[in-house]
């Protein structure tokens, strides 16, 4: 064999041999516990003790664990991760623990679960394993260099979600913990604690980057989003009792419960609202008594229904639960290996011979840090009510990646995500959970083109609309970002992705017949979520969804200056649209068709039909109205409601928007504080696509949009509806915009703001007034 170095010795070319761990090899090592399974369930704990004579200024530490980790650093919990990826783009955490060090004797520890065959479906793995790499002391704390101790925790098993649990509706975010504390090493994370019992870490694989020589199970990538938002969240009282108790008020962290023995005690807890986060009890005594931890976004009826939130009478929990079996020792912490979504929660206590003090119940919130910069500040209630409860409904729908949904899935499905990503450059401005779902998609398409539809999933799910769904997120990226690398680097995968589909056009200038699950909502008049012929051949909405991202496609590429292609998508979706209105325009209705059949009729194929021009001025003005009056077209839901309102734009009817709040004053009329998955299924109390209010109440009721790529431009077209004053505002790459507007009939007072260097124009009824950056006044 010839090694490297002496093709450096001997070849006459410069050879760079200094690999560094974000392209090529680590310098140190995955290691994992010996002798034990590292493919099943199972919690490991990691500890490394070393000496420290002088504390540094910045201690830099890489981390990294399959499947997560929580890190310790003498005692004190610093994070956990890492960030959700693939195998094929392994994120690493880079932290600086300096402040944490002390003079003397230091000890990390690390706390790492597998959750095997029960894992969450976004959870990817390859084995249990740990790294660790330290910029400022090297070899001395660097995994499979230094010597690691590692011990299984066998006090916890995997408490598998079962179907009855969760009313036999779809689950696939992960198991509950049982714990039984007597078998736990308390005090396993101080300096002090004696781990001579403790076996050595063996060595696993080298830590590499992508791009090393040799395979490897983990490439590793630096994490690109910040670490999440964490925080101590308390309920504010308990809802309910069963059996006596001697405290109301231990939730507080300042008045222990006690249970006295043989007793049986189930206390229910309001949070008030729903959220997501990891739950930390805290007991004293109660040696092998029995609590169950239930997580619920609400309670049911006797007929298995939600009703209004608010109402617990004659109603009981469902949901999934945790076990604990305490040991009889004093403040014993548990904290969950994963997180818990919930507004209510029961903990059923049953005691033995030694009586339980709960000294302690609260949760530690969790999602991504999210920042609300844009306001949108009116005297209508329910405007207010919708807009607060849609931005808790974003934060819980956003963690390492989007979720749909933070209880049952925690997937994030291109359908919903590109509403979100909208909602997070509209009312955040931070744009890196965009980047990052953009990407995720992008490395997740199989070899035929396609995206998966979720990712990351180990469970692959295909829905060919969503692959267009994210040729039309990259777009919006495009028109709010100037980022001409990243957008770039996207183009081959929407050639992919659009290559698919043109080599699925049939005789009649329409999509054939399409393989996997052709999901497009999930209205009672679709089969499963996919409308009529889109398995057959000939659908009209997917055809049209086909154009809506040729349209798209053809912009990016003929700013990156490939007309060609850009042509080619242009004359495509022109013989799509002729094709779609010359198979499915019925005359004798005056509406578009969702076959050639004619036999069925949506509001989504129509809707399409405006926002991709296959039909326009008069013609889209008609069906915008059969779209809102004709109760026979098959109705969309909550989700595609957000393409409705994007059609109301589109013909000058956005000020139809507001009226059209309906389902989401009915959700709050339950007593729902998120939105849910929609009118049609009592399960998800929070799902990410109907937070669209707050994306619509910016760029629909105000108007707001960029007028050019990059977000250099902005255009401002507000719709009152019924409203007489707007006052907004939202974040720009370059600062806020700020608007004021105040109407009375057709007379306008205005106050705008923009930042610096953005330029744009207003335009209201038939005025148009170029805005400059900079405070500006003016009446219409």
């Amino acid at each position: 064999m010839i090694f490297c170095n002496s093709i450096a010795q001997e070849s006459p070319y410069k050879i760079n041999l200094d690999w560094d761990h974000e392209r090529h090899s680590w310098t140190a090592f995955w290691i994992s516990p010996p002798e034990v399974s590292v493919n099943d369930y199972g919690v490991f704990l990691y500890r490394k003790s070393f000496e420290i004579e002088h504390l540094p200024d910045s201690f830099i530490v890489y981390v990294s664990a399959d499947n997560r980790y929580q890190f310790f650093v003498n005692g004190h919990y610093i994070t956990s991760g890492p960030a959700r990826g693939s195998l094929m783009y392994w994120r690493y955490e880079t932290l600086n623990i300096a402040s944490y060090l002390k003079q003397g004797l230091n000890t990390i520890a690390v706390n790492v679960v597998n959750f095997g065959e029960y894992r969450p479906a976004a959870q990817f793995s390859h084995q249990t394993a740990f790294i660790l790499q330290s910029e400022t002391l090297g070899d001395l704390i660097n995994t499979g260099i230094s010597d690691w101790k590692v011990q299984k925790d066998r006090s916890y098993h995997a408490r598998p979600v079962t179907s009855e649990m969760v009313l036999n509706k779809y689950y696939v975010a992960g198991p509950c913990d049982s714990i039984a504390a007597r078998n736990h090493p308390w005090g396993w994370m101080d300096n002090t604690y004696d781990d001579e019992n403790w076996r050595n870490a063996v060595i696993v694989q080298k830590g590499v980057g992508r791009g090393y020589m040799h395979g490897t199970p983990w490439m590793l990538v630096p994490r690109t989003i910040p670490l999440m938002n964490e925080k101590t969240i308390r309920f504010p009282g308990i809802a309910r009792t069963e059996g006596n108790i001697e405290s109301s008020s231990f939730f507080t962290g300042k008045d222990p419960l006690t249970i006295p023995p043989n007793k049986k005690v189930s206390i229910l807890l309001d949070q008030s609202h729903l959220t997501v986060g990891y739950p930390v009890l805290v007991t004293s005594g109660g040696d092998k008594s029995l609590l169950k931890i239930t997580y619920s976004e609400a309670l049911y009826d006797a007929m298995g229904k939600k009703g209004d939130r608010n109402i617990i009478e004659d109603k009981t929990i469902e949901g999934y639960s945790d076990i604990i079996v305490p040991d009889g020792g004093k403040k014993r912490l548990f904290k969950t290996t994963w997180l818990r979504t919930y507004r209510y929660v029961q903990i059923d206590i049953e005691t033995k011979e030694q009586a339980l003090v709960i000294e302690d119940f609260y949760s530690i919130y969790n999602a991504y840090p999210f920042e609300q910069k844009a306001t949108f500040i009116t005297t209508n209630k329910l405007l207010s009510d919708i807009w607060d409860v849609s931005w808790r409904t974003a934060q819980l729908c956003a963690g390492e990646t989007y979720m749909d949904c933070p209880y049952w899935e925690q997937l994030q499905y291109l359908g919903d995500t590109r509403i979100q990503a909208l909602i997070s450059l509209n009312v955040t401005g931070d744009d890196r959970l965009m980047r990052n779902a953009i990407k995720q998609a992008d490395h997740s398409r199989i070899p035929e083109g396609l995206t998966l539809s979720r990712g990351p999933s180990y469970i692959p799910q295909i829905i060919p609309s969503f692959s267009l769904y994210w040729v039309a997120m990259v777009h919006d990226y495009f028109m709010y970002r100037e980022d001409d690398e990243f957008i770039e680097s996207c183009l081959p995968g929407i050639q992919a992705v659009l290559g698919w589909f043109e080599r699925r056009m049939d005789k009649n200038d329409m999509l054939g017949g399409l393989d996997w699950f052709n999901f497009s909502d999930w209205t009672e008049g679709f089969a499963c979520g996919a409308p009529s012929g889109v398995d057959q051949g000939n659908s009209a909405l997917v055809s049209l969804n086909f154009v809506y991202a040729l349209d798209r496609a053809s912009e990016l590429f003929e700013y990156f200056g490939n007309q060609t292609e850009a042509d080619r998508y242009k004359k495509l979706a022109d013989r799509i649209r002729l094709g779609v209105y010359r198979n499915c325009w019925d005359n004798s209705r005056n509406l578009l068709a969702d076959t050639p059949e004619k036999k069925y009729f949506s509001q989504h194929t129509n809707i399409f039909s405006i926002l991709t021009e296959c039909v326009k001025d008069d013609t889209a003005d008609y069906l915008m109205d059969e779209i809102l009056n004709n109760d026979s077209l098959i109705q969309t839901t909550i989700y595609y409601k957000f393409y409705l309102f994007q059609a109301l734009k589109k013909t000058g009817n956005a000020d139809k928007y507001l009226p059209l709040l309906g389902p989401w004053k009915e959700m709050l009329k339950e007593g729902l504080t998120t939105f849910a998955e929609g009118d049609y299924k009592d399960r998800s109390d929070c799902h990410a696509w109907s937070a669209s209010p707050l994306y619509d109440l910016i760029a629909t009721v105000g108007g707001v949009k960029p007028g050019a790529p990059g977000f250099k431009y902005v255009i401002i077209e507000p719709s009152f509806g019924s409203l007489k004053e707007l006052n907004i505002s939202m974040p720009h790459p370059d600062g806020i915009i700020q608007m004021k507007l105040k109407r009375n009939g057709k007379k306008l007072k205005a106050a705008i703001e923009l930042p610096e260097n953005l330029s744009g124009e207003f335009r209201w009824l038939d005025n148009k007034i170029i805005l400059m950056e900079g405070k500006q006044n003016f009446s219409l």
